[in-house]
């Protein structure tokens, strides 16, 4: 198939005018006979990959439900997610062997809907002051083995790992498992020297940035100085309207730069379904437009899915081309699936998304066959 008059996303030149073919692949070369698609005014962007949601369609990963972990993959697919990392929660060892077993054989299967790349465990390791929506009953202190196991039981997919490093035993934790997943501080009260402690004993990542951890201040920097002092550190953002104000997403894009920043939609089982009642991680959570609360009034996830929050962020002043690296080209780079996916370069797999000129979705593509898009 050969795409004609669209802009084009190129990770060097941001967007260009030009075609782009596909047979199943990208094509530096296009053959002379099949099928021309005119996407004249849209933008072509690789298939986005969130390696932090939880839920959608009234389905949660963390239930460890084949059919629902099925039903989530072809919905985010629908939504231009060409790849997921579903995020668990802070769970019971059974419940989280559960999840890592549904998540491989639904790997191994080869089941529709978006490729599952990988698992990120976000809990139990984490501060009971800064638990959020998080089961504060069932935290548990920084175990390798249980990692070590869940990994087995996931053949390999769990990618990532939140901690808390002022815990107990968080720092050799990451110093034992840093060159096995990627490990991401979440949840914590770490202030800026134990944050500098943890990223060089081997963590290189933060889970959602600003939220779950002490504020950025003048004289107590916190995780996100750290972060911002530790080249080569990623850092999550959720670009819901509700989690981050506009003014600190440019903030963040300024200071830490495209190329450091993951847009993730961390959301929970009411994306994609009405307002009303939902639960996540056993507890129950009221859905109004896209705020989700706790009983508390604590922020409990988000109904927004990742290309919505392309789109947000957009809308707050965000460079589109800064946007898609930010939900394709980063994440995809994270959990070491960038030299298959994550950009339009010639030999990577099709999987690509058509926006209209307003950033609305128009057609997904996904291994280079259209596939039905969800409103």
């Amino acid at each position: 198939m050969r795409i004609t008059g669209a802009k084009i996303y190129d990770t060097q030149e941001g967007f260009v005018t030009r075609d782009l073919c596909t047979d199943g692949r990208l094509l530096s070369l296009c053959s002379s006979d099949g099928q021309t698609l005119d996407a004249g005014g849209c933008y072509v962007i690789p298939g986005l990959t969130d390696l932090h949601f939880h839920g959608c369609k009234g389905h949660d990963f963390s239930d460890g439900d084949p059919e629902g972990l099925a039903v989530m993959a072809e919905y985010e697919l629908s939504r231009g997610v060409t790849q997921i990392c579903p995020a668990g929660m802070t769970l019971l060892e059974d419940q989280l062997m559960k999840i890592c077993r549904t998540a491989a054989a639904h790997r191994d299967a080869g089941r529709p809907g978006a490729a599952l790349c990988g698992i990120n465990l976000e809990g139990p390791f984490l501060s009971l002051e800064k638990k959020g929506a998080q089961n504060g009953a069932w935290l548990r202190l920084p175990d390798v083995d249980l990692l070590r196991r869940l990994e087995a039981a996931s053949h390999g997919l769990v990618k990532l790992v939140s901690v808390a490093p002022e815990v107990p035993g968080a720092l050799e934790f990451i110093e034992a498992v840093g060159e096995e997943v990627t490990v991401s501080l979440a949840h914590t009260t770490a202030d800026y020297d134990t944050a500098m402690a943890a990223f060089r004993a081997g963590a290189r990542h933060v889970t959602h940035l600003f939220n779950a951890m002490p504020p950025f201040t003048h004289r107590a920097p916190g995780v996100v100085g750290a972060a911002l002092d530790t080249p080569g550190c990623m850092v999550e953002l959720i670009c819901d309207g509700i989690h981050i104000h506009p003014s600190v997403v440019r903030a963040v894009f300024r200071m830490f730069g495209a190329n450091r920043v993951i847009l993730i939609s961390d959301t929970m089982r009411a994306a994609g379904m009405p307002d009303g009642q939902y639960t996540l991680g056993g507890q129950d959570v009221t859905v109004k437009g896209r705020l989700a609360t706790l009983a508390d009034g604590t922020i409990a996830g988000s109904a927004t899915d990742l290309l919505g929050c392309v789109q947000t962020a957009v809308s707050m002043g965000i460079p589109l081309a800064a946007a898609v690296r930010a939900a394709a080209v980063n994440p995809a780079r994270c959990i070491g699936a960038y030299s298959r996916v994550g950009s339009l370069e010639p030999g990577k797999l099709a999987n690509l998304v058509i926006l209209n000129e307003d950033y609305s979705l128009r057609s997904v593509f996904f291994r280079g066959e259209e596939v039905p898009v969800s409103a």
